[in-house]
């Protein structure tokens, strides 16, 4: 908590995963504590990586990585703030043997206000409804393909699961043109995610205005800050976030560990 917004997905998934009960609790929670003092978490919940805050130096990646590795001994990515997730990839590398190899950077980022002067598309924002369903399933199965992130997902149980919480957007302009959402609620925010246009709809403005309508909305609801990811292999969308008023928190690295 004492740096929320950067450990957002850590915070979120403990979160979630409270509500769960499990006849086999295969799930991982762990703390890196010095003296009295927590210098460090990690969560899993299988299939999914292993997701770790800022670890403060090697030696706390080195006993974080003894600790999963008894765990999951087959354990196949992990992702986290750098440069901790790389000294994790690391400290795994030397225990197994074997090469890490860093298979995305993304870069976080926070919204406290959204900017007033954002173009606003035609159409407007609303949520997602049972009659999109199946256009969503589609969408959100191009959103995996193209990004690569959520691979291990159902796209029709996220749809469903998003449907039901009211966590699924689409911006209409006489139809569906474009989508975003939400989810990982920490106590004082929430991070924007699902964000994608088909090529069809793409460069009218419908991404831009639904991430700064939901972004708006989110905040008029309660929520200090929205974040979010991006790839920084994409300048695009990097650049679209900022102009909605995002600023980097800091740089993401996800590792795959042989």
């Amino acid at each position: 908590m004492r740096a929320e917004v950067e450990n957002n997905l850590v915070l979120g998934l403990a979160r979630d995963q409270a509500r769960v009960r499990l006849e086999r609790d295969t799930r991982y929670f762990a703390t890196v504590v010095e003296g009295n003092e927590i210098v460090g978490c990690a969560v899993r919940t299988p299939p999914f990586p292993l997701a770790i805050t800022r670890l403060p130096d090697d030696e706390a990646a080195s006993v974080l990585v003894a600790d999963v590795s008894a765990r999951y001994p087959g354990l196949d990515d992990v992702g986290g703030p750098e440069p901790s997730a790389a000294q994790f990839a690391a400290a795994w590398a030397k225990l197994y043997g074997g090469d890490v190899r860093q298979d995305k950077r993304q870069r976080l980022y926070e919204l406290r206000s959204v900017a007033p002067d954002v173009p606003k598309p035609a159409g407007q924002l609303r949520a997602a409804s049972a009659d999109d369903a199946d256009l969503l399933e589609r969408w959100v199965a191009a959103f995996i393909t193209d990004t690569g992130f959520g691979e291990k997902n159902d796209p029709a149980e996220v749809v469903r699961a998003r449907l039901e919480s009211g966590r699924l957007f689409v911006w209409d302009d006489g139809k569906p043109v474009s989508m975003a959402g939400w989810s990982g609620k920490t106590q004082n925010g929430v991070r924007v995610n699902l964000v994608y246009t088909p090529d069809e709809y793409r460069r009218r403005g419908y991404a831009t205005g639904s991430v700064a309508a939901l972004s708006q909305q989110l905040l008029e609801n309660g929520n200090s800050y929205c974040c979010l990811y991006t790839d920084l292999a994409n300048p695009t969308s990097n650049s679209i976030y900022q102009r909605i008023g995002y600023r980097p928190v800091c740089d993401v690295g996800h590792y795959l560990l042989s």
